[in-house]
């Protein structure tokens, strides 16, 4: 039976921001069901049946942010901190290249000294120009997670081989950004920086915390609308998860199954809203739940992130509690997932980047403008 959302085939539906909230707020089982059959189909007609893995190499836990909700803050004095070289860097990129990842994503804390664009400019070089073979002529895909940086800055890492950057906006409410934030990181310098992404020719990926501290429904409707607005090319979002050393972990927030399940049903009405883009099940599905990201794609994701950071790190890379450090580089880990992955109906993208079609309708539209 086809559930009354209807946004699959030719269907037009309208997605107001009321008809997003309405969307959010569904709570019963029938209706959370039919919620994930439609973005189950709008994922197979919009971005086909495969899942595209990126290997996630967090190669640095140094931060000068001090994000209220974030373990790596530079406030956190219990981290201990550490900077991957560029040969183990490179050695896992390759590692990713070996298994038929067709991507990797460079992720770490927040920095903007010289020192450390122009170590982030050179690896991303390196990395492009060492996995170039035969299944990957251009190289891996690499997808940048460096937090804010100047428009020049941002150009560097493209010119040097960088063609996808992820800056989550967190929420698209002001007033909840400045909760969440101290003042000297804004939502205006935020929102710029994701403008210059775009300018420069970047895939833009954003995403934003969901059941995070006075966070509402409306709030999350508002987050889907900004996506839209903004145009962006791939979501990387999740549960918000507190960290013990982090100053909102002191406010109350609901049960663990309740944000995971805002954070399945966000996953489904972003995909029925946005349709053609990439979409993360993210590492935080998998800490509420042992499955969380295969439910992610059973709710409309289309990427999984193996963590390849090395285990020891992994731990000292701590955004939020409990986050999993299994050893996702070991071979059986790897087939056990691809084999829930092919459970699902779905199947492996490998040697691929795996761009979204989002990005390639409008690329093709500005080959075609010009």
């Amino acid at each position: 039976m086809r559930s009354p959302i209807q946004t699959s085939g030719k269907s037009k539906t309208n997605f107001t921001t009321a008809k997003i909230r309405s969307l959010l707020e569904s709570t019963g089982r029938k209706e959370i069901e039919a919620l994930r059959q439609e973005a189950h189909w709008a994922t197979l007609l919009h971005c086909g049946n495969r899942v595209y893995f990126r290997g996630i190499i967090e190669f640095s836990n140094i931060c000068t942010c001090d994000c209220y909700y974030c373990g790596i803050r530079r406030s956190n004095k219990d981290v201990v901190r550490y900077q991957l070289a560029k040969t183990q860097i490179l050695r896992q990129a390759k590692w990713c290249a070996e298994r038929g990842f067709g991507s990797v994503v460079l992720q770490s804390g927040e920095r903007r000294d010289a020192r450390f664009v122009d170590f982030v400019t050179d690896v991303v070089r390196t990395v492009k120009n060492e996995t170039r073979c035969s299944l990957l002529p251009d190289g891996l895909g690499i997808t940048l997670c460096v937090g804010e940086q100047s428009r020049e800055v941002y150009a560097r890492f493209f010119e040097a081989g960088a063609h996808r950057y992820l800056l989550r906006i967190e929420t698209a409410s002001p007033s909840l950004f400045r909760r969440w934030h101290p003042p000297e990181q804004t939502f205006e310098n935020r929102r710029r920086c994701l403008s210059h992404l775009r300018s420069i020719g970047y895939q833009v990926g954003t995403g934003v915390m969901i059941g995070a501290p006075w966070q509402t429904t409306a709030d999350l409707a508002e987050d889907v609308a900004f996506f839209k607005e903004m145009d962006v090319d791939m979501i990387g979002m999740g549960p918000y998860i507190p960290h013990h050393a982090a100053p909102l972990a002191k406010v109350d927030v609901a049960p663990p199954a309740m944000r995971l399940q805002r954070a399945l049903s966000t996953i489904a009405v972003v995909r029925l809203v946005l349709r053609d883009v990439n979409i993360a099940a993210t590492t935080a599905l998998q800490t509420l739940s042992p499955l969380g990201r295969e439910r992610g794609l059973d709710f409309g994701a289309n990427v999984i992130m193996p963590q390849v950071t090395s285990p020891e790190c992994r731990k000292q890379y701590t955004l939020y509690d409990a986050k999993p450090c299994d050893n996702e580089t070991d071979p059986g880990f790897q087939s056990a997932l691809e084999k829930r992955i092919r459970n699902l109906g779905r199947e492996v993208g490998r040697n691929r980047w795996g761009d979204s079609p989002h990005a390639w309708i409008r690329q093709a539209f500005i080959q075609g403008a010009a």
